[in-house]
């Protein structure tokens, strides 16, 4: 089970998988595995564990951005957050309590949250931006948005897609004051 987490989660402290866990005693585990097993210290002294294969990308490598869905392993799985949740201003400190909306990762820390609205005919995809970021981040954001949106109407054909391309091509539409907007937008409008 720790190699799996650690392939899906890695490089991860024992802490981590207890918290992912819910297991106990998972200290003695990590050292029965430590000669099959990879080890770091990061940037507070703390030992990480990863899989021997784990890929481990060069720390300047840009993350891009990604869509998670509410309550992601990929920000609960960890004892200490702060490697996925940056240190946020007061009002912020109650990001994750009562959670009811999924996080938006830029540059491998959540940046922004996101909420779907509904109703009959039409569904918008609204993004939170926590705190200030520049405008590259910005326009990533809105770019993997557009890819997921666009990967969903070509998959599903589904109202919630065309819905979403729609709105990011209006979106787009208004920023760059086209007049008769993209492709994709005119294609959903036509289905």
């Amino acid at each position: 089970m720790i190699l799996r987490y650690l392939a899906a989660f890695g490089p991860a402290t024992a802490g981590d998988a207890r918290t992912w866990s819910g297991l106990s005693g998972l200290g003695t585990v990590f050292e029965r595995l430590r000669p099959r097993l990879r080890t770091f210290r990061d940037e507070r002294g703390r030992e990480l564990f990863d899989a021997p294969d784990g890929p481990l990308p060069d720390p300047e490598t840009p993350a891009p951005p990604r869509f998670l869905p509410v309550y992601d392993n990929a920000v609960l799985s960890h004892d200490d957050r702060a490697r996925v949740v940056r240190a946020f201003e007061p009002r912020r400190l109650g990001y994750m309590e009562g959670v009811n909306f999924g996080s938006v990762l830029i540059d491998g820390f959540v940046g922004a949250t996101w909420t779907l609205k509904r109703n009959a005919k039409t569904a918008a995809l609204r993004i939170a931006f926590i705190g200030k970021l520049p405008t590259h981040e910005r326009v990533a954001v809105e770019e993997e948005r557009y890819r997921a949106g666009a990967a969903e109407e070509a998959v599903l054909r589904s109202r919630l897609a065309r819905a979403l391309i729609v709105a990011v091509c209006q979106r787009r539409q208004a920023e760059s004051e086209r007049e008769n907007g993209c492709e994709n937008c005119r294609n959903a409008r036509a289905q």
